[in-house]
């Protein structure tokens, strides 16, 4: 078999040669970063297992983990938290999205060297909540005014973010001088003729998009860095002024769509998606309760594109910040659990999705809690040891 690194770096040889070096350095910073880098070997790995638990085909993510949840600002401009990558997304069985949720608590637990102890009762917890929501048949989200504990603080403080701070944090320069600021770390600049054909494209999109026609200008693109699974694709951070109000500024995020990791190993049949920016967008729409501000699909030189907005809020609950308290992790996890189950529901009986009453019924009865379990935690020793391979490997 071939060793890890070539699994990986087979895997991602389509991606742009000298941003995947990005990708392999922020693997190798954990065990953690590594396993959500690798969506990949996950589901590989798993296609190999000889009875492993059926479920229903629902809607999923794909590459849910405890990073994978975070805020972001919707179509009617309230802030929620909710799941918020798509990438990976299709329609698969049920137990897959489980199934890679517990084994990023296991991963994530022992990353942080918190106690094994709680890694079990968080993926047991988790387990549980998500059980009782789907068993419930009635999906549920989150914004500052239904949320409590952690996440509630979480989405008060973003709610007082400003664009101010965005535009402070990004960008150089004044009027028609302003420019996003380029640090070589997240944001590079853009070759000349990319940067001015990307612009131009985004031009015309503008025109066709009735919420911002003959609103906004168009005034720098630059390449983007952000996640990890993602790094290597072509990522661009748009900045739009307002034309009657130079001090109102739009981030744009545009970014490449790729093929879904799942794709191989997953039998289900799939809709006739337009490209893979309509898949993700479409999973996005299905799943979320309100879909992110600006959602849309663009093709830019032949390569199909998802764009959506950039906001002044945090994206992540920082968990290493959170290390050893257990109440504030469970108030987070149990607000996952609950958020998993509710995107399932949401999407019910949608181009193949298992209806309600189905999901229902297999969360009564069906879902095999110990296998799962067993499953996840046994993976979870096994993320452990294929970094140190890929770290021996010099990957």
């Amino acid at each position: 078999m071939a060793t890890i690194t070539a699994r990986i770096k087979e895997f991602n040889a389509g991606l742009l040669p000298d941003m995947v070096q990005l990708k392999y350095q922020a693997m190798a910073e954990s065990p953690f970063r590594f396993f959500r880098g690798t969506c990949h070997l996950f589901y590989e790995d798993l296609a190999s297992v000889k009875d492993f638990p059926k479920s229903p085909l629902t809607w999923i993510c794909g590459d849910l983990h405890l990073e994978n949840f975070g805020s972001f600002k919707g179509t009617n401009r309230q802030v929620y938290f909710d799941l918020n990558d798509f990438d990976e997304s299709m329609l698969a069985a049920l137990n897959w999205e489980v199934l890679r949720m517990l084994t990023s608590i296991y991963v994530a637990f022992d990353t942080l060297k918190l106690r094994k102890k709680w890694a079990e009762e968080m993926a047991v917890f988790f387990i549980d909540v998500y059980t009782e929501q789907l068993k419930a048949g009635k999906a549920y989200y989150i914004d500052p005014r239904t949320a409590d504990g952690v996440v509630r603080t979480f989405l008060d403080n973003a709610a007082l973010r400003k664009a101010k701070e965005m535009v402070r944090k990004n960008t150089g320069g004044k009027g028609s001088q302003l420019l996003i600021k380029i640090n070589n770390q997240t944001h590079f600049k853009l070759d000349k003729k990319l940067r001015t054909d990307l612009m131009a494209d985004l031009t015309d999109w503008l025109e066709k998009t009735p919420l911002l026609t003959n609103k906004y200008l168009v005034k720098d693109a630059v390449f983007r860095v952000a996640g990890t699974g993602s790094i290597g694709l072509k990522r661009y951070m748009l900045l739009l002024q307002h034309k009657k109000n130079p001090a109102k500024l739009l981030f744009l995020d545009l970014k490449q769509a790729a093929k879904s990791s799942l794709a191989p190993f997953n039998k289900a049949a799939q809709p006739n998606w337009a490209s893979e920016a309509d898949r993700i967008s479409s999973a996005k729409y299905h799943m979320q309760n309100v879909s992110p501000a600006l959602l849309s699909t663009l093709v830019f030189k032949g390569d199909a594109y998802v764009l959506q907005e950039l906001q002044p809020t945090a994206d992540r609950i920082n968990l290493a910040g959170l290390s050893g308290r257990i109440k504030e992790i469970k108030s987070v996890v149990k607000d996952m659990a609950v958020l998993t189950a509710s995107a399932q529901l949401r999407s019910s009986g949608i181009q193949g999705s298992a209806i309600n009453d189905e999901l229902s019924a297999f969360a009564a009865q069906h879902i095999e809690k110990k296998a799962l379990l067993d499953y996840a935690r046994k993976y979870a020793l096994q993320v452990k040891q294929d970094y140190k391979s890929y770290l021996s490997e010099g990957g």
